[in-house]
């Protein structure tokens, strides 16, 4: 079993905390990503568990064992960082099978495996090369084949497609997912790209200041945001955020907006709470732009400042009297800056957080 704890775990250089009091229990053979924005503690929390930083306070646990003060090398781990890490004089073979050699391996055992890992990377023709002679994204998969050539219990990675260029950056977001299905080993993978962590992740934690924001399935995170935070990081482009307060109309409860647009909400339960400031907040892909009423949406007139094409789709940034707004569109064909639109809003999608505290109400 490889399943891995956190409890309390804090990380202080000085009197600056990196990572503060994180819980966080992950299971045997799950994809969790740690995701967030420079400088929030997710690397910092991944070099504790495997050994490279001390930790100040708390416990980490791998399959039920304290490693806590254990060294790297006995905690049944492999670590994949954002540079290669290869040794530029050894063949790709010689790479791959460089810590099994240092751990006394037999040598029949080693050219299994390196053959195996080879064989699935799409490596096996290159095996004599050195990394020089190899491509960005053939040296990051030896620097992956190396870490699966360890069969530890728990695969680490450190932003490891940083350094590819976007296309074969999707392209090795599913081969990791593809290997992680193959090799059922437990993998924690580090990114600040919200892309990334939706795309791969069984569970996503998001940190921000060294604490955890939320922990969830890529799904939970995007339909139900614990904070506004989360709420703005989950989604490309960005959820748009209007300052507002909470007003009861007709019966039932409405936002309203720079003191102009009132918005009805499908909650009636918060006319009780009329008067209280919140943050009014709608995904790009929940506006639709165009003519005529929408069930459940709720008609703002705009103006369209820019059009930014993206083929199947466009990102539309308009102005209304409560502020600026971006629509992600599929039906933008005649729509150029400065044009009068009608943006119905879907109400039924759109979020409100607590206008102090931030968090989802």
């Amino acid at each position: 079993m490889a399943d891995v704890t956190f409890e309390k775990v804090e990380k202080r250089f000085g009197e600056v905390y990196a990572v503060r009091g994180v819980d966080l229990a992950i299971r045997d053979r799950e994809f969790v990503v740690l995701v967030g924005p420079s400088g929030c503690g997710k690397t910092t929390t991944l070099r504790m568990l495997a050994g490279l930083e001390d930790v100040t306070a708390g416990d980490i646990r791998i399959g039920g064992r304290s490693v806590t003060h254990l060294a790297p090398r006995d905690r049944d781990i492999a670590m994949v960082f954002q540079s290669y890490a290869l040794y530029p004089h050894m063949t790709v073979e010689k790479n791959l099978s460089f810590s099994l050699r240092l751990r006394g391996v037999p040598k029949a055992e080693i050219d299994r495996r390196v053959q195996d890992v080879a064989k699935i990377l799409g490596l096996g023709e290159h095996l004599q090369r050195k990394p020089r002679q190899l491509s960005g994204g053939q040296r990051q998969r030896v620097a992956v084949g190396a870490a699966l050539c360890r069969q530890a219990g728990v695969l680490l990675f450190d932003e490891p497609l940083s350094n590819l260029d976007a296309k074969l950056r999707v392209h090795m977001r599913t081969e990791l997912k593809r290997l992680h299905h193959s090799f059922k080993s437990t993998m924690i993978y580090v990114t600040h790209d919200q892309v990334e962590a939706m795309t791969m992740g069984d569970r996503i934690v998001l940190m921000n200041h060294g604490v955890i924001c939320q922990v969830g399935t890529p799904l939970e995170l995007y339909e139900r945001p614990a904070t506004r935070f989360v709420a703005g990081f989950i989604g490309s482009p960005p959820m748009n955020f209007f300052e507002a307060r909470l007003v009861a109309a007709d019966g039932g409860a409405a936002v309203e907006l720079g003191g102009e647009l009132r918005l009805p909400l499908p909650r009636p339960e918060l006319a009780a709470q009329a008067g209280r400031p919140v943050v009014f907040g709608i995904r790009p892909e929940h506006i639709v732009l165009g003519e005529g009423a929408r069930p459940g949406a709720v008609r703002v007139p705009a103006v369209v400042d820019e059009v930014e094409p993206l083929g199947h789709d466009a990102i539309v940034t308009a102005r209304c009297g409560a502020g600026v707004f971006q629509v992600q569109s599929e039906h933008y064909a005649g729509v150029k800056r400065l044009d009068q639109v009608d943006a119905w809003f879907r109400m039924e999608r759109a979020f409100v957080f607590d206008g102090e505290n931030e968090c989802a109400i």
